[in-house]
Parts: C-alpha cells; structure tokens; sequence
C-alpha cells in the first residue's frame, strides 16, 4: 500500500473525520483502514483525501469523507447486519460497509460505473461481503429482504414505500430527503411496526433515478 496514501488517509481521518465529531470507532477504523485513492479517477488521485466530494464519471460523485463516516455512523453497525445500499457509484461506500457489516447488497443502475466499482471491490479488494447488483434501485432487492439497515446515497424527494417496506423491524434507513439541489439527512427507524423520522442536518446528493425517485434528464 502507497506510504504517501496511508499517511493522507489518516490526516484525513484525524482533521475531517474525528474532529467533526464522529466518535463511533468502528467507523473511525474503517475509513483508516479503506483506500479511497482506488475508487476516485486517476487524475483526481492527489484529492482523493480532501475533505470533498469528486466527480467519478456520468454525471456521478463520490461522497465527502465526513458524510461517508456520518452516514454510516447513523447506521449504528455492530457486524451482524444485512445492509442494502442504493446507489453504489464509486463503491467507497460500499467498502466502507464491508468493513462494518455481515453483508451488503449494492446497486448501482449505470453499468460504466457498475463494472467499475465491482472491479475495485471483488477483483482488486475482494470483498467476501458484497453482492452488486445493476439495476433501479429506487426498487430495491425485495427478494433479499428485509434487510437490517438501508443507506440511499442519491436525493430522494420522498422515499419510496417499496424501501421502507424491506426495512426490518429495528432496522435503520438513512436517506438524503429534499429537492435536487439541497437535502436534509433523514433517519427512519421502524420500531413496533412504525416508522419514526429523525432529521440530521442539511447535506447535497447528486438526485436518486429511478421509477421511484427522479425521472432521467434527456
């Protein structure tokens, strides 16, 4: 592994990560521990630890480190869980994941950046863990439901009943709720049946396509 790298990632973790207060460790090991360098363009490989999103392609970002780890943090992961991510894009965060969980299930509806990532993550880290799927995931994987924790990393202006119908009791859904220009992080935990919403501050997601969410600009 590149010195250079591993020494950025753990200024990135200390500056942008820790004293911006997350404090769940496992989280915190794991954005140590997964090299973002791979899963950013080579020529943005020098900002692969910058506290900011980048462009990966067809009109898609990876995600800030900071909402990385606090979306993840609010998925409170203690290994065991079953976890449906929408929108695997660079596959970042997804690897983070896989670090944290039992097992995830990732889909991502633009095949460039599918092959992509499921190069990163099976060929070139190899993940045991992780299922890719192609296709809408505004639709999710009903046939795999329900699952413990489901993380939508697009902009949702509402989120799709059919997600929130293969959330499993106690499970958590972390999703960027709003319009496609500005969104407020949302948490919905279904407990005893209800769904109960927590809002987590402001964040910018590129929009969720799909027959759920936003329809595809021509």
């Amino acid at each position: 592994m590149n010195q250079r790298f591993e020494s950025e990632r753990k200024k990135m973790v200390d500056e942008h990560i820790i004293r911006r207060g997350i404090t769940d460790e496992r989280v915190i090991e794991a954005m140590l521990k997964v090299p973002r360098e791979l899963f950013v363009e080579e020529a943005f490989q020098e900002k692969a630890y910058g506290d900011h999103p980048l462009p990966i392609g067809c009109g898609q970002t990876i995600s800030q480190p900071f909402m990385v780890a606090l979306m993840t943090q609010y998925l409170k992961l203690s290994g065991t869980e079953r976890v449906l991510e929408i929108g695997t894009g660079s596959g970042y965060q997804a690897a983070v994941l896989a670090e944290l969980a039992q097992k995830v299930y990732t889909i991502e509806r633009i095949k460039i950046l599918f092959e992509k990532a499921q190069k990163i993550l099976l060929e070139k880290i190899r993940y045991k863990n992780i299922i890719t799927v192609l296709g809408d995931g505004t639709l999710g994987l009903p046939n795999f439901a329900p699952f413990d924790r489901i993380i939508v990393t697009a902009a949702s202006s509402d989120v799709p009943k059919i997600l929130t119908d293969q959330l499993a009791e106690n499970g958590i859904l972390v999703v960027p709720k709003g319009d496609k220009f500005i969104q407020t992080l949302t948490i919905i935990t279904r407990r005893d049946g209800e769904l109960i919403t927590q809002d987590a501050g402001g964040c910018v997601f590129v929009p969720l396509i799909g027959k759920y969410g936003w329809k595809e600009e021509n």
